[in-house]
C-alpha cells in the first residue's frame, strides 16, 4: 500500500492520497517495460535508416567515380599546398596510376558520383519532412501505438526492397527512400505522444533518454554489422545488409503491437498503484479531454517563444547529427583512409560514446531537476550539448590522415557530448505541453528534417572534387556555427514549465489550490518549530 504523506485535491474537489514514488515498483514496472521495448524499436528504426550509409561505400564503384574526375582532382591537388601535403603523407600524391587507385578504392558494381550519392542519402528526408506534424496529430487523436507500428512495418518492407531498387536505378532507390522517410516520420512523434501519457515528470529524462538511446545503439550495431555483411555476406555482400535487418524489424513490430498500449489506463497488466502514480504525477500538466475531440491551440503554439527555441535547437541538432550520420563512413574512407572493415568499427565508436552519455545524462538530469528548476535543467544540458561538440568540431577540421587517432577521438567526443541534448530540447516538448508533445515534436522535427535532406547534398557538393581535409574542414565549421547560434537562442528563450495554453484552466486552478495548501502546511510546520 502507498503511504499517505499528504492529501491532494483532485478536479472534483475531493482529497486523494498522495502516492510516495518510493512505494511504486520500478524494475517490474510497465513504464520501464515500455522504455525497454521502445529502446529496441529505435535500434531497428536507425538500423533501417543508416544501413545505406555503409552499404553505399561498398556498392559504388569508387575507382570509376574517382577516375571520372581524376584530371580535375590532380589539378587542384597540385595548386593546393594543404592537399599536396595531405596526399603525400597518405600515399596519394597527384599523378597516381590507375593501379594505385584500384588499391585505394574498393570497387562495387554501381557507378554513382558524389552528388548522386548525396541525393540518394538525402532523399530519405524529403519524405521524413512530410509526416512529422501529421504523425503527431494522428497519434494524439487515435493513439501512438498503432501509428508507430504501421510506420515501422512500412520501413521494414522498404528495406527488403532496397537491393532490387538500387540495381534497377537510382531514381527507383530514391523513391523507396522517400517512402521509408514518410513512414519513419511518424515514429518519433508517436513515441513522444505515448510518453506524454506514461512518463512521470521526475522520471521523464531517464525514461525517454533510454528509449531514444536505441537510435544510437542501432548505429553502433549497424555500422560494423553492415561492414561485415558488405564484405562477407550472402547475395553478393551488400544486399544481405537489407535482407537481414528488414525481417528483424518485422519481428519487433509484432512484439510492439502485442505488449504495449497508448496509456496506463488502457494497459491490461499494469498494477493499480503504478497507474494511480502516473495519473497523479501528470495531474497538473495534461488535458483530460477525449483525444478524438482534440482541439489544438495552433495560434498559441506558433506564437510561443519556448516553442521556437525548441524548433531552432532541433534544426541545429539535426544538421550536426545528420551530417555525421550519413557521412561518417565516407569521411573515414576519404580523409582518414580506413578500409571498409575498420571503417565500420571506427564509425560506430562515436555512437557508443553517445549511447553511454545519453543514459548517464538522463539519470543526472532527473537528479538535477530535484535541485534546480526544470527550465534551468533543460538549459544546462541543451547548451552543453551544443557548445562542447561545436568546439571539438572546430578542432577536428584541422586534422588529417596523419593524425587518425586524434581525429577519431575528437569525432567520438563531439558526437558523444551532443547526447546531452537528449536531456535538453528533445524532451522539452513534454515539459511545456505534455498533451501536445507529439504534435510539438512533429513541428520541430519537421523543421529539423529540412537540414536532413539539405545537409547530405551540401556535404556532397563541398567534398565532391578532392574529398580532402580542407573541404571537410568547411563541413565541420558550418556545423559548429549552427550549433553555437542555436544554443544562444535556447539559452535566452527556452522554458521548462507547462505553458498556460497547454493546460486547462480547471487544471491550473486545482494546482493553485494544492500549492496554497502546501504553503499553509509548511507555515504551520515552521511555527511549531
Amino acid at each position: 500500500m502507498a503511504k499517505t504523506k499528504d492529501a491532494l485535491i483532485d478536479k472534483a474537489g475531493i482529497e486523494e492520497a498522495f502516492i510516495d514514488p518510493k512505494d511504486v515498483p520500478w524494475w517490474t514496472s510497465c513504464r520501464l517495460g515500455l522504455a525497454v521495448l521502445g529502446f529496441f524499436g529505435f535500434i531497428n528504426l536507425y538500423a533501417l535508416r543508416v544501413n545505406l550509409s555503409v552499404a553505399i561505400v561498398c556498392m559504388v564503384n569508387g575507382t570509376a567515380v574517382h577516375l571520372n574526375s581524376k584530371t580535375e582532382t590532380n589539378n587542384r591537388n597540385s595548386s593546393d599546398p594543404v592537399n599536396q601535403h595531405f596526399d603525400s603523407n597518405c600515399g596519394l600524391v597527384s599523378g597516381n596510376t590507375n593501379q594505385t587507385m584500384e588499391r585505394k578504392f574498393e570497387d562495387g558494381e554501381i557507378v554513382w558520383d558524389k552528388t548522386t550519392q548525396g541525393l540518394i542519402l538525402g532523399s530519405f528526408f524529403w519524405g521524413y519532412l512530410t509526416t512529422q506534424v501529421l504523425g503527431g496529430w494522428v497519434a494524439a487523436k487515435f493513439g501512438g501505438k498503432r501509428v508507430l507500428g504501421l510506420g515501422m512495418t512500412v520501413c521494414s518492407v522498404c528495406t527488403i526492397l532496397t537491393p532490387f531498387a538500387a540495381q534497377t536505378g537510382f531514381v527507383f532507390l530514391m523513391v523507396i527512400r522517400i517512402v521509408m522517410g514518410i513512414a519513419s516520420g511518424t515514429v518519433f512523434p508517436s513515441m513522444h505522444t505515448i510518453w506524454g501519457k506514461w512518463a512521470p515528470p521526475l522520471e521523464r529524462s531517464k525514461l525517454t533518454a533510454f528509449t531514444y538511446a536505441g537510435s544510437q545503439a542501432g548505429i553502433v550495431i549497424t555500422f560494423p554489422l553492415s561492414s561485415l555483411l558488405c564484405k562477407y555476406g550472402f547475395a553478393g555482400g551488400w544486399p544481405s545488409i537489407f535482407y537481414v535487418l528488414g525481417p528483424l524489424s518485422m519481428i519487433w513490430v509484432i512484439l510492439w503491437m502485442v505488449l504495449t498500449s497508448d496509456s496506463p489506463e488502457q494497459h491490461k497488466r499494469i498494477s493499480t498503484i503504478e497507474k494511480q502514480y502516473i495519473k497523479q504525477s501528470l495531474r497538473n500538466t495534461t488535458r483530460p479531454q477525449d483525444s478524438k475531440d482534440l482541439k489544438v491551440p495552433w495560434r498559441s503554439i506558433f506564437t510561443s517563444p519556448p516553442v521556437f527555441a525548441i524548433i531552432l535547437s532541433n534544426i541545429a541538432s539535426d544538421w550536426g547529427g545528420y551530417t555525421f550520420l550519413t557521412n561518417i563512413p565516407s569521411y573515414m574512407k576519404e580523409v582518414l583512409k580506413l578500409d571498409i572493415t575498420s571503417n565500420g568499427l571506427y564509425s560506430a565508436l562515436p555512437y557508443i560514446g553517445f549511447w553511454f552519455v545519453v543514459n548517464v545524462a538522463g539519470v543526472f538530469a532527473d537528479f538535477t531537476q530535484k535541485c534546480l528548476s526544470t527550465t534551468m535543467t533543460r538549459k544546462i544540458f541543451e547548451v552543453s550539448g551544443k557548445v562542447l561538440p561545436a568546439l571539438l568540431l572546430i578542432g577536428l577540421g584541422y586534422l588529417d590522415c596523419t593524425m587518425k587517432g586524434l581525429a577519431i577521438a575528437l569525432l567520438t567526443l563531439g558526437v558523444s557530448f551532443s547526447a546531452l541534448q537528449y536531456s535538453g530540447f528533445l524532451i522539452n516538448h513534454m515539459d511545456i505541453a505534455p498533451a501536445y508533445a507529439g504534435i510539438l515534436f512533429g513541428i520541430s522535427n519537421s523543421c529539423g528534417a529540412i537540414s536532413g535532406f539539405v545537409s547530405p547534398p551540401v556535404v556532397g557538393l563541398i567534398t565532391e572534387k578532392n574529398q580532402s581535409r580542407s573541404e571537410w574542414q568547411k563541413v565541420f565549421f558550418i556545423a559548429a556555427a549552427i550549433y553555437l547560434c542555436c544554443a544562444l537562442f535556447y539559452l535566452v528563450f527556452g522554458r521548462g514549465e507547462p505553458q498556460r495554453w497547454a493546460v486547462e484552466e480547471e487544471t491550473l486552478e486545482v494546482e493553485e489550490l494544492n500549492q496554497a495548501k502546501e504553503e499553509k502546511e509548511n507555515l504551520k510546520a515552521s511555527e511549531k518549530v
